[in-house]
């Protein structure tokens, strides 16, 4: 096999880690959704800024889930400004849009089937009965309070307007979605600042996310069971113990670790709505570490390492090469998916970042059966029957395992 490449993924991808941990660590470390002098871009006839998405589970009476607005300021260019005077009353309209999932298509429209606009033209005035120069709604069928749209004014000459803090109560559960709108092309160039919090009934985690509390607990007290099992087996045959059990301990202590970080992390989060960088760094870290030396792990048993071969000779430093890439390529994805991450909705940056620890698992599918193939080969010719009634048994388990694993990554995509 050719290891060239790997070379050059593993330096490629070690620039880009600290490239990003060092833009990471510039940034805000607050979880609640915060904005420092967000700019607005340009989509359609509008101007627009996503404030977050996020799952929100209902509270009867409001109280205990909301979407809650504090110190959101809007700032314009000096150009806008001057073009009015300091006298003048509605200079500049900025419009705050909330709307559930369901009601995605309740929000712009098109004038005889062309384009979806966001904002009301003068042809979509005279045929839907919007107000020009305004975000387009259309009331949900089963709310018609829904979309909410609040709006903000600028006033005179002021460079600046401050939109008033307010709650906005969450009565049916739904995925969520916020936009900062701006119709006035004379607002180009318009930056916000503040911050939005999200709150479900039982804390500040966002709805995708909560169920993985609990589901956290649970794979802790699976590994607390599994780690009793293998202590117990491991004093018991203390005197035969193979270095390759040895890894396998390190690998169900960095799972049960990893699992309570990330209990204690999700914990932290739904408690006071911060997801600290360094605390979510030190999980993804633990994590990367554990999934690139069970792959190695795995590997090295296949290879017939501690059974068929005393040492893995020449391929060891291809072996830590291959786990090392796979570990910057795995702790660059995981810190782009975790780190400071309280959207529902992925980036597109980890569509990109996906691709090369999927290419390197990949890989390390095919060297493991590749060289499982060779041992089992090697244990034929040998007539060892033992070790390979135990070789088989461990082939069709991973083959079942890269099945299964094949099938989720399917369902992911």
């Amino acid at each position: 096999m050719d290891f060239s490449f790997l070379h050059k993924t593993t330096s490629i991808l070690i620039l880009a880690l600290i490239s990003f941990l060092f833009l990471l660590f510039q940034s805000s470390n607050a979880s609640i959704h915060t904005y420092d002098n967000n700019p607005f871009r340009d989509v359609g006839n509008s101007a627009l800024l996503p404030g977050g998405s996020e799952g929100l589970a209902a509270s009867l009476d409001g109280s205990r889930s909301f979407i809650r607005f504090e110190n959101v300021t809007f700032w314009r260019t000096k150009a806008a400004a001057d073009e009015h005077s300091e006298m003048e009353h509605s200079t500049g309209l900025v419009q705050v849009v909330i709307f559930e999932a369901a009601d995605r298509n309740n929000i712009g429209g098109s004038a005889y089937g062309g384009q979806r606009s966001i904002c009301c033209t003068p042809d979509l005035a005279k045929l839907e009965g919007c107000k020009q120069g305004e975000v387009i709604r259309m009331p949900s069928a089963t709310d018609i309070n829904w979309p909410i749209v609040l709006n903000v004014q600028f006033s005179g000459n002021y460079l600046s307007t401050k939109m008033d803090n307010v709650d906005v109560p969450i009565t049916k559960t739904g995925m969520y979605n916020l936009f900062f709108i701006a119709c006035d092309p004379k607002l180009k160039g318009l930056v916000m600042s503040g911050k939005t919090i999200w709150k479900n009934p039982n804390g500040y985690l966002p709805g995708r996310m909560a169920p993985l509390m609990n589901f956290y607990v649970y794979m802790s007290l699976a590994y607390v069971v599994l780690s009793v099992i293998w202590f117990i087996q491991y004093v018991r045959y203390w005197k035969d113990i193979l270095q390759l059990q040895h890894c396998i301990t390190a690998v169900i202590t960095l799972g049960l670790f990893e699992m309570i970080l990330w209990f204690s992390e999700y914990a932290n989060f739904n408690n006071t709505g911060i997801r600290p960088v360094v605390i979510t760094t030190w999980v993804v870290t633990v994590g990367a570490v554990r999934k690139s030396l069970t792959r190695l792990l795995i590997l090295c048993v296949s290879m017939g390492y501690g059974v068929v071969r005393p040492t893995l000779g020449g391929l060891t430093s291809k072996v830590l090469l291959l786990g090392a890439t796979y570990f910057l390529a795995s702790e660059l994805l995981d810190i782009t998916e975790f780190v400071g991450t309280i959207s529902d909705i992925s980036g597109r940056a980890r569509l990109f970042l996906v691709l090369p620890v999927a290419f390197l698992d990949a890989f390390l599918i095919l060297w493991i059966f590749t060289s499982l193939s060779k041992t089992l080969e090697q244990l034929q010719a040998k007539r060892s029957s033992i070790k390979l009634d135990i070789y088989r048994k461990f082939s069709n388990a991973l083959a079942v395992t890269v099945i299964a694993s094949v099938i989720w990554i399917a369902y992911e995509v």
